[in-house]
């Protein structure tokens, strides 16, 4: 008999778990959410093996609980996992991105035969809902697991084993360090994204050239701030000491630079941006990370009606599937920039290939 998988909150990381899962043939995928529209989708695209809207029914008798809902949603919905039954044994896991206070929250399980494992997978799409979820999402992404030390290492292993099925790098981590480290590399650059962007906002209600300039570079490094309000706002609502100490971290290196600036020591002011270069320069080319990567690709393409047609009509027939696609710019000259986003690396570099073999320039920014 198969063992039983209930996902709870079948979006665009649920619904790519659940494929992983269902795809090995091993397991019986449930699906539960509180919107039957993405419980239908999810059995017509063959995501799950059956949507369930009563939250008992989905979790009686299964083996491992998933839940892939939003943070600020996460403590009620363990609430009433609580008041419920389920499998003496039964392994609940989550994918929200902090972890200090839920495992703390969810201690209780323990008591009642359950065993909690908080799980991060560090995995995304500029898209979102069931629709959206793919069998590669996770693969080659880190994928943190943070259990805590009453939790047998029989029951560690056992949830490793299957989400292995994703091809993810499982890591283990201290659920406090992990919301440090998370928070530095993407809780705190979203605020930042953000400041940028209101601040930009404000000064253009006075002078519009503000917004009009503002494409190209300054719409790429603020694009997280497009990023869901709401999400956002639990997770700072969630990791709140960890960002209160990075904000003082903040505030002392910019009154540091702001002082560099103001003395105008050129040499320190250099330092601060070569240190800031080297850094970066050194980190991995490649991967996926906290932050969801691009996978854009810029090509420069003659003004004249019908080319856009034919650049995707190449990636059409080669079975490439495409995302995203804008014209980034228009040139008084001859070229136009065109960027296409696509779905992971993988096809990144076959269109590129493509693309390159039938004459067209094109470039990465990295």
């Amino acid at each position: 008999m198969k063992k039983k998988i209930t996902i709870i909150g079948v979006g665009l990381i649920g619904g790519s778990l659940a494929i992983n899962f269902k795809n090995s043939g091993q397991y019986q995928v449930i699906g539960y959410d509180v919107k039957e529209y993405q419980l239908q989708m999810a059995e017509k695209l063959g995501v799950i093996d059956q949507g369930v809207m009563d939250l008992q029914e989905a979790i009686r008798d299964t083996d491992y609980i998933f839940l892939s809902a939003p943070v600020g949603q996460l403590y009620k919905l363990l609430d009433t996992i609580l008041e419920l039954k389920f499998k003496q044994g039964v392994i609940i896991t989550d994918t929200g991105s902090t972890k200090g206070k839920l495992v703390e929250y969810t201690s209780m399980f323990l008591e009642k035969g359950a065993y909690f494992i908080g799980g991060h997978p560090m995995a995304g799409s500029h898209k979102s809902g069931v629709q959206a979820a793919n069998d590669r999402l996770f693969e080659n992404a880190y994928y943190v697991l943070t259990p805590e030390p009453n939790i047998p290492k029989a029951i560690v292993d056992d949830l490793i084993s299957l989400l292995s099925l994703t091809r993810a790098k499982i890591i283990q981590m201290d659920p406090y360090e992990h919301d440090q480290v998370v928070g530095a590399i993407s809780h705190f650059p979203h605020i930042i994204a953000a400041l940028l962007t209101n601040q930009v906002a404000e000064y253009s209600e006075q002078n519009k050239w503000y917004s009009r300039l503002a494409a190209g570079g300054f719409k790429d490094i603020t694009r997280i701030a497009s990023s869901n309000p709401e999400m956002w706002r639990d997770i700072l609502i969630h990791n709140q000491k960890v960002l209160m100490e990075l904000a003082e971290d903040w505030k002392r290196a910019f009154d540091h630079i702001i002082q560099m600036v103001s003395r105008l020591d050129a040499k320190e002011i250099e330092q601060f941006f070569r240190s800031a270069r080297d850094f970066r320069n050194n980190l991995p080319e490649k991967g996926k990370g906290a932050l969801n990567p691009l996978y854009d690709l810029f090509i420069d393409v003659p003004d004249h009606p019908g080319v856009i047609g034919k650049v995707t009509t190449l990636l059409g027939e080669a079975e490439i599937s495409i995302t995203n696609i804008q014209i980034l710019e228009i040139r008084e000259d001859i070229m136009g920039v065109l960027r296409i986003t696509f779905r992971n690396e993988n096809d990144l570099e076959r269109a590129k290939k493509l693309l390159e073999d039938s004459g067209y320039h094109v470039y990465l920014v990295e």
